[in-house]
C-alpha cells in the first residue's frame, strides 16, 4: 500500500470496526481532477469459517455512510474522490503480511516497488511468511520480499477448485466425463446409399 493508502487506512479501521467488519486494506488512485479511494471490507472470520455469512450490499452501504461522514470531518483527501466500498472478491487484494499468511500455498500475483532478481513482476505460491519477509516460490525457486517492497499483491484464483474452469488430466487435456475424447470420430461405415425404387 502507498503512505497515502495507509494513512487512510489507519484513520477508517476504527469506524469500519465498530460496524462489526474488518477493513483489509485501501486502494488511494490518484487521478488529474479527481481520485479513486477504494475500501475492501469483510466480516472477521469470514475466510475460515463456512458458517461465516459473507459480506453484503447493506455493510457496503452502512460504511460509505459512516466513512463519508468521517472523511468529511478529518478531510485527509485534497480535491474531489469518488469513495467505493467493496468486497475482497476471490481474486483479493493482500495489503498486510497477515493476509499472505492467511493464504499460505495459495498462488498470488506481485507487482513490487523496486525490482528484485531482475524482475518488478511475480507470480508465485506464497511458501512462507516470517515477520515481514514474505517467500514466494516461482519457477520452483524461492525468493524472499520484504513486505515493504511489495507495492500490489493479488491471489490467483484456482477457477477450477471453485467450478468455473476444467478439470484437467496429467496430459493436460479436460478431464471432465466426455470431454477429453476427440469429437470427428472416423467410423468404418460406409456412407448411405440412396434408397433404390422398388421395381
Amino acid at each position: 500500500m502507498t503512505d497515502k493508502s495507509t494513512d487512510i487506512a489507519n484513520l477508517l479501521s476504527p469506524t469500519v470496526a465498530a460496524l462489526g467488519l474488518e477493513l483489509l486494506g485501501v486502494e488511494y488512485l490518484s487521478a488529474p481532477g479527481s481520485a479513486v479511494v477504494r475500501l475492501y471490507i469483510e466480516r472477521p472470520g469470514a475466510e475460515t469459517s463456512a458458517e461465516t455469512q459473507g459480506v453484503g450490499i447493506e455493510d457496503c452501504e452502512a460504511v460509505s455512510r459512516e466513512v463519508s461522514a468521517q472523511l468529511d470531518v478529518e478531510d485527509p483527501i485534497s480535491g474531489n474522490y469518488t469513495l467505493e466500498v467493496s468486497s475482497p472478491g476471490v481474486d483479493r487484494l493482500l495489503f498486510k503480511s497477515a493476509h499472505f499468511a492467511r493464504f499460505l500455498g495459495e498462488q498470488a500475483k506481485v507487482t513490487l516497488q523496486l525490482p528484485q532478481e531482475g524482475r518488478r513482476r511475480l507470480t508465485g505460491r506464497i511458501a512462507a511468511v516470517e515477520g515481514e519477509t514474505i517467500t514466494f516460490e516461482v519457477d520452483g525457486q524461492p525468493i524472499a520480499v520484504a513486505a515493504g517492497n511489495i507495492d500490489k499483491a493479488r491471489l490467483v484464483p484456482d477457477w477450477v477448485a471453485l467450478g468455473y474452469g476444467p478439470a484437467k488430466d496429467a496430459s493436460g487435456r479436460d478431464d471432465r466425463p466426455g470431454k477429453g475424447t476427440p469429437h470427428n470420430r472416423q467410423t468404418n461405415k460406409p456412407a448411405a446409399s440412396k434408397p433404390s425404387r422398388a421395381e
